[in-house]
């Protein structure tokens, strides 16, 4: 089995370049299972309904969020819409799954593909330099639980490297994956944990390489030697979409190896 996930798509120069290489990558890849981290693909600062229904007409099955989910308030009402066991596209949205308790959404998907093979997705948000949210590992314990399926993979969005690696090992052999997002950089050590899960400190991001993490530089360079506040837009140039592709055994849920990806225009 085949899993592709691709790391945050960060405005409308994220959201061409996925539209540009989704389809030939999950044709040429034999892709399976198609996850994409999309809390920033509106503007660089959060989703919304259309932009979701956009990502699942690409082929999505899940999409995955992280702190910026409530920046589009739209967005509220869109996953509210659809009910916990409902399989629909409001459903398939996911925000961190250790947020506090009513929030709205579900933390955690679990669906069956085409052929049969059943999967979950887990979107979980770290706590070092982040907001507050309930502790990620235990949170990770009380899901695993009441998950079924042998194919789990794990969105880790979180700003600290020692956090995200934390969890990739104390999740080894009990997810098929653990994946970084929310850095936008993507790191150079995926690689096959020791019991069998795959792992990325940060898939890196699906946007605008030509920027400070998708910000247009010169706003974000302005902060750091004034110190004053100012409105952060997206950038434009040089877009890629960065992503993970995972090949596992779906009989076990354990990961054989992986790929980064980070194509151009």
């Amino acid at each position: 089995m085949r899993i592709l996930f691709v790391g945050d798509v960060f405005g409308s120069a994220g959201r061409r370049i996925v539209r540009e290489h989704i389809g030939h990558v999950v044709a040429g890849r034999q892709v399976d299972l198609l996850i994409v981290n999309a809390e920033n693909a509106a503007g660089g600062f959060g989703l919304t309904p259309a932009i979701a229904d956009d990502l699942f007409d690409l082929g999505a099955h899940v999409l995955t969020t992280g702190n910026h989910i409530w920046d589009k308030k739209e967005i509220i009402d869109y996953l509210n819409s659809a009910p916990a066991h409902s399989h629909d596209r409001p459903r398939r949205v996911i925000r961190p799954a250790n947020y506090a308790p009513g929030s709205p959404g579900y933390g955690w998907y679990q669906g069956t593909l085409p052929s049969g093979l059943e999967y979950a997705v887990v979107n979980l948000q770290g706590r070092v330099f982040m907001a507050s949210s309930d502790d990620p590992f235990r949170v990770a314990d009380a899901l695993l639980a009441k998950i079924s399926a042998k194919v789990i993979v794990v969105d880790m969005h979180a700003e600290a490297t020692s956090e995200k690696a934390a969890l990739g090992w104390y999740l080894d052999g009990r997810v098929t994956a653990v994946i970084g997002t929310h850095t936008h950089i993507p790191t150079a050590d995926n690689r096959v944990l020791t019991r069998g899960t795959a792992y990325q400190t940060d898939v890196g991001m699906s946007g605008p390489y030509d920027s400070i993490i998708g910000v247009e530089k010169q706003l974000v360079l302005d902060r750091f030697l004034t110190g004053m506040p100012s409105k952060f837009e997206a950038a434009k140039g040089d877009p890629r979409m960065a992503a993970l592709l995972i090949e596992c055994d779906p009989s076990t849920g354990r990961a054989l190896s992986t790929e980064r990806l980070l194509l151009g225009e």
